[in-house]
């Protein structure tokens, strides 16, 4: 099997394994295409077969109030009669090198064991928030300005997202550019409301009186009762309400009445291509200081591996290199990612993740704390 880039003759190959993959509602909608010519995506040929693909978005994801550039994989698929022969590792790995150009990558696992064996490690979810939509309807309380949202506030409404995401130092969250979004505004299925602090995209769920919230994000109280009252207006008709939160939203603490919610977690992986750069990149606490030596074992990244020295300060961060100390804290590829996202260190250590001295525990604690989320699926 030989992995390279994919040849422009086979898009339609590509189409037929990812019906044969993900199943028959697997739309293209021009990603091959654009991955291809951009260069983000691969091709696994068995000779002139295309065996499997894979490819990655270039989006920028939030940590910390700080926008750092990811990869976000997806599409990566082998044919059925390919699958099992360790050759999905080997996607994986040649997937890191062609984000050379990324500190970060993320993915929705299909299956963990390949990705861990790569150094992605769960990090973050997708929260899915059911609820009935009457508690909502009655959220509104003074009047804030909301109006619809069209194509044409496409770059008002992606500045007004990253500052919202920046002002709440938000971690996970991902920004797929002004260009998305327009595409979001354009669609005559999604309904989308604009307040001077807040953003509201939803709609009705196919088939089904059950309405779906996209993404409903605010910068105050009082914009995220209005923008959240506007979804429960629907309540007449709607039966339920099916919303992508933050596990911390606080729509959950704007409710008078949680006992009928429901809150489910789709997990995500995260992977650290180049550490310094992904350090210094990030934002951090600024009450919070840090100079702790670290050890990190990384056979796909080398550039990663080796002693370290992370210092944080004012909110900022740097990883130098330093002399090996025996006694640092050790972490291999997976237990970077891991401390990065935010997973606390005894987590990372009753899991066998992480070893080394424990002395600066609490400090990574604190400098890394986040409660990671994407509002996007890819």
């Amino acid at each position: 099997m030989e992995i390279r880039a994919l040849d422009p003759g086979d898009l339609d190959a590509v189409r037929d394994l990812w019906v044969r993959a993900f199943g028959p509602s697997s739309g293209d909608g021009g990603r091959t295409q654009r991955a291809m010519e951009e260069g983000r995506i691969l091709g696994v040929y068995d000779g002139p077969r295309l065996a499997g693909t894979g490819y990655y978005h270039a989006f920028e994801q939030w940590w910390h109030g700080r926008a750092v550039p990811m990869g976000g994989v997806g599409g990566v698929c082998l044919a059925p009669e390919d699958r099992g022969r360790g050759v999905g590792r080997r996607l994986a790995a040649a997937l890191l090198d062609l984000m050379d150009d990324r500190p970060l990558s993320a993915l929705f696992p299909a299956t963990a064991p390949v990705y861990r064996s790569v150094g992605y490690e769960h990090a973050g979810g997708q929260y899915h928030l059911t609820l009935p939509p009457e508690p909502l309807r009655t959220l509104a309380t003074g009047p804030v300005k909301v109006r619809r949202a069209g194509p044409g506030d496409a770059a008002e409404v992606t500045g007004l997202l990253r500052r919202l995401h920046a002002d709440a130092r938000h971690g996970g969250p991902i920004d797929r550019g002004e260009d998305y979004i327009r595409d979001v505004l354009e669609d005559e299925r999604v309904f989308s409301y604009l307040a001077d602090d807040g953003f509201l995209a939803y709609g009705w769920r196919d088939g089904t009186e059950r309405l779906v919230v996209r993404r409903c994000v605010a910068g105050s109280a009082e914009t995220a009762r209005a923008l959240w009252s506007v979804v429960g207006s629907g309540s007449s008709i709607a039966t339920m309400v099916d919303a992508i939160v933050a596990p911390d939203d606080p729509l959950l603490w704007l409710l008078r009445d949680r006992s009928e919610d429901d809150l489910r977690r789709v997990g995500w992986m995260l992977r650290v291509l180049d550490a310094p750069a992904a350090v210094a990149a990030r934002g951090f606490p600024a009450a919070v200081s840090a100079d702790v030596p670290l050890v990190i074992e990384d056979e796909q990244r080398p550039g990663n591996a080796g002693a370290w020295r992370l210092s944080v300060a004012a909110g900022e961060g740097r990883l130098e290199r330093a002399p090996e100390e025996r006694q640092g804290v050790r972490l291999p590829a997976r237990g970077l990612a891991g401390l990065y996202a935010g997973v606390p260190m005894a987590t990372l250590r009753g899991a066998g993740i992480v070893t080394g001295g424990d002395a600066a525990d609490p400090v990574l604690d604190a400098v890394f704390a986040a409660t990671p989320f994407m509002l996007d699926y890819f």
